[in-house]
């Protein structure tokens, strides 16, 4: 590989894995557990759903939720433990350690009143986002550092077509803000920023054949995210060579759709949901960078293929309600990686997950409750050969994962 197209392969690569690892809704870093009931569940909570929280994850189901209007605002701390990587990188030896980081991620969820069949919901989250940095300079060729912001904000709607079957939809407003950098010393520097604002949608049904059972679907769309933002460094390789470049470009990248079959019935007072998910990785074909630059455009603006698959997850959920004070949940799922051997890379080590979760509502009055859940993502170990594996990486991922804890307030009207 001549030294021009290795340089526009690793910033593509480390720029758009970035912002993949930060929106994906798949295995690659997803947060789909926006709420104590859904992380203390392992999102198996679709079916299920009964709270202000129904809003975001069935919003059909809101015409089923008791109470004349309902609120859940609530903050989840992530912490990334240290991924390990033991290995060597184009027959270079890069032993090397990722950073362990901390984050805090508000979020607030809100079903109306019922207004005949009807029913109005809002919910502010942010699905996806956390970070990714190392300092070894093998790692720091492609992966200085990865960070991004995801929001969304989903205004939903309900309509009751029978007492036993309901619809519901809403707009996925989604926002991203996020920085990449990358370093080669006497290279190439790379500092990256850029942000979108971004629209979808959602659609859900549930259908109950019995007061004890209920069946949904759920669909989230496909959002391309048309990042645009600004792009700093120099680059000391190749001809011509740039001293300081300051420069706009962009990248387009899908947030795929994604779609959930859940069945929950309920035996006496315990609950249990079962759920698959099905996510379209498979619309994530190629990286297709551009730069205003000319010069920095034909360095690194080709676009590659990346070729990632669609993936299964399964999850598993049990509610039981201990007495009029306290319900307890715990969950289980195991979640699939998008991401092939042939192009995985340090901007997104990722592998299958076992994800373990349990916590608890604490009702404190008729109006008031409080809740607390706590979520273990295991990921497996990962070997890496090459070939295939186009980054020249040969070697083995252990560790990384996350632990998320929650704890949140909700009010009943």
């Amino acid at each position: 590989m001549n030294e021009s197209k290795f340089l526009s392969r690793t910033l593509t690569l480390l720029t758009v894995g970035a912002i993949c690892a930060a929106t994906a809704e798949a295995s690659a870093y997803k947060i789909p557990e926006q709420s104590t009931r859904s992380m203390a569940l392992s999102a198996a909570y679709v079916a299920g759903a009964d709270s202000a929280d129904a809003s975001y994850f069935n919003p059909a189901n809101m015409s089923w939720v008791e109470g004349n209007a309902l609120l859940e605002a609530g903050l989840t701390y992530i912490h990334l433990p240290k991924v390990e990587f033991r290995g060597s990188v184009a027959g270079t030896p890069a032993d090397a350690d990722s950073k362990t980081e901390d984050f805090l991620l508000p979020y607030f969820h809100y079903v109306s009143p019922k207004v005949d069949r009807w029913r109005f919901g809002l919910s502010l989250t942010e699905p996806g986002g956390l970070s990714k940095k190392w300092y070894n300079d093998v790692q720091k060729m492609k992966a200085e550092e990865f960070t991004l912001k995801v929001i969304e904000i989903n205004p939903t709607v309900s309509y009751a077509v029978t007492p036993n079957f309901s619809i519901g939809g809403g707009l996925r407003g989604v926002y991203s803000d996020g920085k990449v950098k990358a370093y080669l010393a006497g290279a190439y520097a790379e500092n990256m920023t850029g942000d979108t604002l971004e629209v979808g949608y959602n659609l859900a049904l549930s259908y109950r054949p019995q007061p004890e059972t209920t069946l949904s679907a759920t669909y989230r769309s496909k959002v391309d995210l048309n990042l645009e933002g600004s792009a700093t460094g120099f680059i000391a390789v190749g001809s011509p060579q740039l001293p300081y470049y300051d420069t706009s470009g962009g990248v387009s990248v899908p947030l795929p759709a994604s779609l959930v079959l859940a069945a929950a019935h309920t035996f006496g007072d315990t609950r249990v949901e079962i759920l698959y998910e099905r996510t379209y990785w498979s619309a994530y074909e190629k990286l297709d960078f551009h730069f205003e630059n000319a010069t920095v455009d034909a360095l690194f603006g080709s676009p590659i293929d990346k070729q990632w698959s669609d993936t299964n997850t399964f999850r598993i959920g049990v509610t039981h309600r201990y007495d009029e004070k306290w319900t307890l949940m715990a969950g289980y799922a195991y979640d699939e990686t998008p991401i092939p051997e042939r192009t995985l890379g340090f901007e997104l080590p990722d592998a299958d997950a076992h994800i373990f979760s349990c916590g608890a509502i604490m009702q404190i009055d008729e109006s008031f409750e409080a809740g607390f859940s706590i979520l273990y993502d295991h990921k497996t170990e990962r070997t890496i050969h090459a070939p295939p594996n186009e980054n020249g990486i040969n070697g083995t991922f252990k560790k990384g994962g996350a632990i998320l804890t929650n704890l949140s307030l909700g009010y009943r009207f």
